[in-house]
């Protein structure tokens, strides 16, 4: 039942492609074209198209990638020094879901002119911190993507949602479920994992145009795959949007006072197929050490996971994007939740159908953590390396779990009466210069085995301070008419 067509056709998982099976597909299905695809720094995919020519031409295409020109991609490669090579990976090829001509689609990863791997391409590091984390915990990371998105469009007269009132809704009342499911079904034929999708809070009308908010939700894969995962996802809504006349943004703020778009990332910890997560007491102490991580380097992960400046307008209090440096299970408030799990085995199934047997068992394994602060800005490969690091982080502290008790609420903590509990969590950055500041103080966990290199810290220090935004949301406030100004700036970005 997989919808991945190569996987159908070649009978094995994307994980085991090779060479000679992509070349028999190609064959068996008249293949035209192959696209390479890889990310830059701007956070989206580029294209190198190929014709194909003959068998011995797609082989060597498929053997030796090509050169692209490094300083075009990133801004931290100098010209002198810029010429790379982009190398498929075969498992990540897909059937190119829009184009006539039939064409394969791979993604690839950047080497340097030795035939290294590219130390500072963003997959490579997360490829880097995953590996530690495995050297450091015996453990895999894996993770999954939450991603909003709004799609704007001129208003329609008929059913028009209730402002801020679109969770869950259904057609009429929402208009772009088609996009949506198209969306959804592009994806899984990509080799995305999808969980599903709906339709999100955020629904308002300012004049003749209409922004409605979705979000498709992925299932806990491996934490490199995730991230190619959310790439072509991105990739595949914006092309969508581009064919039904309409704009999708990802960006974290949209208007004030209303819903801003975030990246929640949900994590787990596995070995040998079994969710660490969990134990016979509930949460367990891995899952504590993790969080610890999590919040011990929350400031500078927002580095790599709000990137404009936009991003710390959504991040202000009463909102359901997070302030404050705290944990706690299912409260929307936190900076790492812990959601409602299965691990109470009542059976609910059985209640509602009495006609089935009764489930031995439970459903621990889908326990997950969700990390909130993220937004549509982030780099993704970056973000995914930094909180692996971060979970790895955890178990590498000396009081991991004394850190996650004194960081834990079970309150609403912007109740009045718990103001002495707010006034003792720390507070996540409110500006790109605050949160350039913020790595460059927590580096040497970054640069530890190699994972990130202190050139590369500081070049992204200094690209967030470059924005000059350190006060920019005090001197900005609640100026309608400015804040639509950073939105039009950095509508596409991500």
């Amino acid at each position: 039942m997989n919808p991945n067509p190569l996987v159908q056709y070649l009978n094995k998982p994307a994980s085991a492609f090779t060479k000679e099976d992509l070349i028999r597909y190609c064959e068996d299905y008249n293949i035209g074209m192959v696209n390479f695809r890889y990310a830059g720094w701007d956070g989206r995919l580029k294209t190198l198209n190929f014709i194909i020519n003959s068998k011995e031409h797609l082989d060597s295409i498929l053997s030796r990638g090509e050169r692209v020109d490094g300083s075009s991609l990133f801004s931290f490669i100098e010209a002198g020094s810029s010429d790379l090579y982009v190398i498929p990976r075969y498992k990540t090829a897909f059937l190119n879901p829009f184009t006539e001509i039939p064409t394969l689609d791979i993604l690839c990863s950047y080497f340097d002119k030795d035939g290294n791997p590219l130390e500072s391409a963003p997959e490579y590091i997360l490829k880097k911190a995953h590996q530690s984390f495995k050297d450091v915990t015996g453990m895999s990371f894996e993770t999954m993507g939450e991603l909003e998105y709004y799609v704007i469009f001129e208003k329609e007269p008929l059913f028009a949602a209730d402002d801020q009132r679109g969770y869950h809704e259904s057609t009429p009342f929402i208009k772009w479920e088609e996009l949506r499911t198209e969306a959804m079904l592009a994806i899984a034929q990509s080799g995305g994992k999808i969980k599903y999708g709906h339709s999100e809070v955020g629904n308002f009308i300012v004049g003749n145009t209409e922004y409605e908010q979705n979000e498709i939700e992925f299932l806990p894969v491996d934490v490199e795959e995730s991230a190619d995962q959310l790439m072509i996802a991105k990739w595949i809504l914006r092309t969508l949007a581009n064919k039904y006349g309409v704009s999708v943004t990802f960006a974290p703020k949209i208007t004030v006072d209303k819903a801003g778009s975030g990246l929640h990332v949900h994590t787990r910890l596995m070995k040998d197929g079994k969710n660490m997560m969990v134990d016979k007491n509930g949460l367990s102490d891995i899952a504590k050490k993790a969080i610890a991580g999590y919040l011990s380097l929350a400031s500078s992960l927002t580095a790599f996971g709000n990137i404009n400046p936009t991003s710390y307008f959504r991040l202000v209090p009463h909102q359901e994007a997070p302030t404050n440096i705290c944990w706690g299970d299912r409260n929307r408030s936190v900076l790492v939740r812990v959601p409602l799990g299965w691990s109470r085995n009542n059976n609910m199934m059985h209640q509602v159908n009495p006609q089935e047997e009764p489930l031995n068992g439970n459903f621990t394994s889908n326990q997950t953590v969700e990390f909130r602060c993220p937004d549509g800005s982030a780099d993704i490969y970056l973000l995914l390396a930094g909180l692996t690091v971060a979970a790895r982080h955890g178990f590498e502290m000396k009081n991991a779990l004394e850190f996650a008790k004194e960081t834990y609420v079970d309150v609403n903590i912007f109740d009045e009466e718990n103001k002495e509990k707010l006034d003792s969590l720390a507070v996540l950055p409110g500006s790109c210069w605050e949160s350039a500041d913020a790595l460059l103080k927590q580096k040497d966990v970054y640069t530890r085995y190699g994972v990130f290199s202190e050139g590369m810290l500081e070049w992204i220090s200094s690209y967030l301070k470059s924005f000059k935004d350190k006060t920019l949301r005090q001197d900005i406030g609640g100026d309608e008419a400015e804040i639509l100004k950073l939105v039009d700036r950095f509508f596409h970005c991500g």
